[in-house]
């Protein structure tokens, strides 16, 4: 027989009671111990020990079910004794038959147990005559399950043997019904009664069990854990090693032991062992999640406070709890699984509603709600409300997502559910924009009907525009402009206020210009018409720019609108800057605010500040990078990615175009998917990977894209990639496509898309110089760009490839190079760079060709273009094939660094390099006047007068703070 754990002092104790009964002097043992301490365990093996030394054993189990069966355990009792004794058996059955025939009349209970008591004496002595032969050993299992007359004849046998051959063994749990404290108070009254306490195991003990099946060292390993885990509790230990077993198999554990299936079951069965108010608890503490007082687990458990405290007591005894919560997830999740549906939905209610009561922060009561998995009542809805917006806080759209659907679903019909529904549009839009569409379309019903707030009418006319269906929003306007019309000639008030639908029909006119033809019999927007208010920024746009606008409006697509119109007017890049910056700085990112902020940044990039633009997105992209809402991130990333490509960081653009593409599908892009795959296609032509492009090029776009006013980056981008895959006639089409839209769209800025210089190139590569000339002069005489600027630059470049005048295209080039250094455009830097180079080397300057064209080999390899790489390759400007050995230029390039200082040599080497004063400023943390300064005594030292004067053969040098 397999040894007991932690059980030798016990089994010593029954051992010796044993002993005595056979010298002729009876005793009585209770064995007291936590649900699934052992008990039964204990009882077994003791009984298997006394049948081995030819004890007569008598054995009999109570039974919650059977409590109220009269004489139940008796008749086990006496059953056991039937195949030994026939006699006995019979003689006492009689009695009770007789008895319960006595109770079966009795008008009350009373007279049917005083009837039962009679007839005990004699069932007693016919017991105590078998153990005048043999020692006799009456086991029974839970006695506190024993009906009344049962444990009356226990204790009238107790009574008895004292001078007979007679060991009662008997086990109880450790908390008692009052019922069952009369039972257990007279047996301890008997001299010759025991009590046997059975204590949990152990970590020593837990660790002998697991040693019993592992290696010592593996079982050392595993036994703090297991522990931790079960309390110590033999029924959990066991089912613990037995799931770690079934996952082992023969090999040893290096990891703690995991909780599964058997432990699972193991403590259920603890669970149903204890009263049905320990289960309840269990449920209630399951329910809560946390350590409850007793009165909050009434509440909820509708279960007396005392017996709740005293069901904590039990459950915190038997090692499933450990202060009051469980000790293991898996312990929580079994009883969770393992409670009836319709009682777990209740229990999660009342929590929900005690919470509420208490106080508590919405996200716990909304958790309960959700779990209980029916529609709330009215007063729940706005914790739902509240629960959402924490979520949205903390990052778990998904869980804002559950709560504003179940308030939606709870809420009837009216403006209150309309609300709800538009806020549940902008949660999901967060994630997923496509999953947003079946919600959005039943919001555009809504907001139809004129029951939409205003500020909820714009966001749904912004995501309307986002997935291609401006055109149907922009007629819905229209229509409820006349509806407002009418209302307000009759003097009646309507749904939406006029400047709100003012503002939705600027938005969609931007952001889609051909719905403009749907307010064609409209007039100005309300905002714009005599003894109307103006928005801010309109007073701007009329003369206003240098007054600070206090007042703008709660709202921010009208300021950005604005913003975005001045920008693509042209000559008012300042006014553009100054408008967009107050947007950004008016209004935080939010759900509402997204789209607007986008079109402010994207103004200050076709008002040429880059710089200011790459602040802003890093700005906007660092406060949503802590919030999970990836539609944000994507549509943030994209400009971010424009930002690069305008800089000429051609890697770094598709990067990060990639990376905005891969946050959500392409189906969530809507028709916004034209900006990322635009940069893409630019970015993937520029460095040479042609089939890559094409491939984009490929790539299914929703109808309506080229609607849109970034649908004009994608056009354009297509153009450049078919110019420089040799589809010069497919390029002039889609260049002066995109050309007739801008013009027709009111929206013709070359910081847009330079069309006319685009197609001056396509023509140039098919041959027809006087075309290109001619799109290239009607650019100068439009917007020839302000000095300096990225426009103004490329503008000189194709005024030089247009002429034939070499002293001409020197002079216009050495203009571009100069404005193109003084912006951050280093790609078209490095395009000017060559052609001066080629220019000079016609000329019969070879040196300086060499020097030009070596740099604009060092800025476009910075850039990552790779074509204008191998056309600029080293040794091209005085026609020589192969680069001059380093080692003799290394040498003069080195004495000329010697007469600058450290930090004289950083600057010179990054302006060598094709760097921007700005970006030598920011890279060595200096001011741009210091850089100035420097370049200043560089020029002089070095003895020359321009920036692209500076020696070639300083690019060879790497020095500190320079990478």
């Amino acid at each position: 027989m397999a040894r007991l754990v932690e059980r030798d002092k016990q089994w010593e104790t029954l051992d010796d009671l044993l002993g005595s009964a056979r010298r002729g002097r009876g005793r009585v043992a209770v064995i007291s111990g936590p649900i699934a301490g052992g008990k039964t365990t204990l009882l077994e093996h003791f009984t298997e020990h006394a049948m081995s030394e030819g004890v007569l054993v008598l054995e009999a189990a109570g039974s919650r079910a059977e409590r109220y069966l009269p004489f139940g355990i008796l008749r086990r009792v006496l059953d056991s004794a039937g195949p030994l004794e026939p006699a006995v058996h019979a003689e006492a059955t009689a009695l009770l038959d007789g008895v319960a025939a006595q109770i079966a009349e009795a008008e009350d209970a009373t007279g049917g147990v005083e009837a039962g008591m009679r007839v005990l004496p004699h069932i007693c002595a016919s017991l105590l005559r078998i153990a005048r032969d043999r020692t006799l050993v009456i086991a029974v299992d839970d006695v506190h399950h024993g009906d009344e007359l049962s444990r009356a004849f226990l204790l009238c046998l107790a009574r008895r043997v004292r001078q007979a051959g007679v060991l009662i063994v008997l086990t109880e749990a450790v908390r008692l019904l009052p019922a069952q404290l009369a039972f257990h108070a007279e047996l301890q009254r008997q001299p010759h009664c025991t009590t046997i306490r059975l204590p949990l195991l152990s970590a020593d003990g837990t660790g002998r069990v697991l040693a019993g099946h592992f290696s010592t060292a593996a079982a050392q390993r595993v036994s703090a854990g297991c522990q931790e885990t079960t309390g110590g509790n033999p029924l959990l230990v066991k089912a613990l090693l037995e799931d770690g077993l079934t996952v082992l198999g023969d090999s040893e554990p290096f990891q703690p032991l995991a909780p599964a299936e058997a432990f699972e079951r193991a403590v259920l069965d603890c669970l149903h062992r204890g009263d049905p108010e320990t289960l309840a608890i269990a449920r209630g503490i399951a329910v809560l999640g946390d350590t409850c007082p007793p009165l909050v687990l009434s509440r909820i458990t509708d279960v007396h406070v005392k017996t709740a405290e005293l069901a904590v007591q039990d459950l915190n005894r038997c090692g499933i709890l450990r202060g009051g919560a469980f000790r293991e997830a898996a312990t929580r999740a079994a009883v969770l699984a393992a409670t009836p549906t319709g009682a777990l939905s209740l229990l999660h209610q009342r929590a929900a509603r005690l919470l509420h009561q208490e106080g508590a922060p919405a996200l716990d009561i909304a958790r309960h709600l959700l779990a209980a998995r029916k529609p709330v009542t009215d007063w729940a809805i706005p914790v739902l409300q509240e629960a959402s917006e924490y979520a949205l806080v903390e990052g778990d759209p998904q869980l804002a997502l559950r709560c504003g659907e179940l308030a939606v679903d709870s809420c009837p019909e009216g403006p209150r559910r309309t609300a709800l529904k538009s806020r549940l549009v902008s949660i999901v839009w967060r994630s997923s924009p496509v999953a947003a569409e079946s919600h959005l379309r039943q919001l555009s019903r809504e907001f139809c009907a004129g029951r939409l707030t205003d500020r909820d009418l714009l966001h749904a006319v912004t995501c309307l525009a986002w997935i291609g269906e401006a055109r149907q929003a922009g007629e819905e306007i229209r229509r409820l402009q006349s509806a407002a019309e009418k209302a307000r000639d009759a003097g009646r008030p309507f749904a939406y206020r006029p400047a709100t639908l003012a503002a939705a029909q600027s938005w969609l006119s931007v952001v889609s210009p051909p719905v403009r033809e749907a307010f064609a019999t409209t007039g100005a927007p309300y905002a714009a018409r005599p003894g109307a208010p103006r928005t801010p920024a309109a007073a701007t746009s009329a003369g206003a720019a240098g007054a600070a606008p206090y007042d703008m409006p709660d709202d921010a697509h009208i300021p950005a609108v604005e913003a975005m119109r001045t920008a693509l007017r042209g000559g008012q890049g300042e006014a553009a800057v100054a408008e967009a910056t107050r947007v950004l700085q008016r209004y935080h990112l939010s759900d509402r605010t997204l789209t607007p902020l986008v079109l402010a940044v994207l103004a200050l990039v076709y008002a040429g500040r880059l710089d200011l633009a790459l602040t802003w997105i890093d700005r906007l992209l660092g406060e949503c990078s802590a919030r999970n809402a990836p539609t944000w991130q994507a549509a943030l990333g994209v400009v971010r990615a424009e930002v690069a490509l305008r800089q000429g960081d051609l890697p770094g653009a598709a990067a990060q175009a990639r990376q905005a593409m891969s946050l959500i599908s392409a189906q969530c892009w809507g028709v916004a998917i034209a900006l990322p795959l635009a940069i893409l296609i630019e970015a993937e032509t520029q460095m040479g990977n042609l089939d890559e492009a094409m491939s984009l090029l490929e790539q299914p776009v929703p109808d309506t894209m080229l609607e849109t006013q970034v649908g004009l980056h994608y056009l354009r981008a297509r153009g450049r990639c078919h110019l420089a895959t040799g589809r010069y006639h497919a390029a002039v089409r889609d260049f002066l496509t995109c050309g007739e839209l801008m013009q027709a769209w009111g929206m013709d800025a070359v910081e847009l898309a330079p069309w006319r210089l685009d197609a001056a190139e396509a023509w140039l590569a098919i041959g027809n110089v006087s075309r290109a000339r001619q799109y290239v002069e009607q650019q100068k005489q439009r917007e020839p760009g302000p000095p300096g600027s990225r426009a103004r630059g490329a503008l000189l470049l194709a005024l030089a490839r247009t002429s034939g005048d070499l002293a001409y295209r020197v002079k216009r080039l050495t203009e571009s190079v100069e404005a193109l250094e003084q912006g951050e455009d280093r790609l078209q830097l490095a395009v000017a760079l060559g052609e001066l180079g080629s220019a000079h080397r016609a000329a019969g300057d070879f040196n300086r060709a060499r020097m030009l064209v070596r740099k604009a080999w060092h800025v476009a390899k910075s850039c990552g273009a790779q074509p204008l790489c191998l056309q600029f390759t080293p040794g091209q400007g005085d026609g020589e094939a192969v680069p001059a050995p380093p080692g003799r230029e290394a040498e003069p390039a080195a004495g000329e660094a010697e007469a600058l200082s450290e930090a004289e040599a950083r600057v010179a080497l990054l302006a060598a390099r094709g760097h921007t004063n700005r970006e030598i400023a920011t890279k060595l943390y200096v001011t741009v006047s210091t850089v100035e300064q420097h370049l200043t005594r560089i020029y002089r030292k070095l003895k020359v007068k321009r920036r692209r004067d500076l020696p070639a053969r300083l690019w060879d040098l790497s020095l500190p703070g320079t990478a």
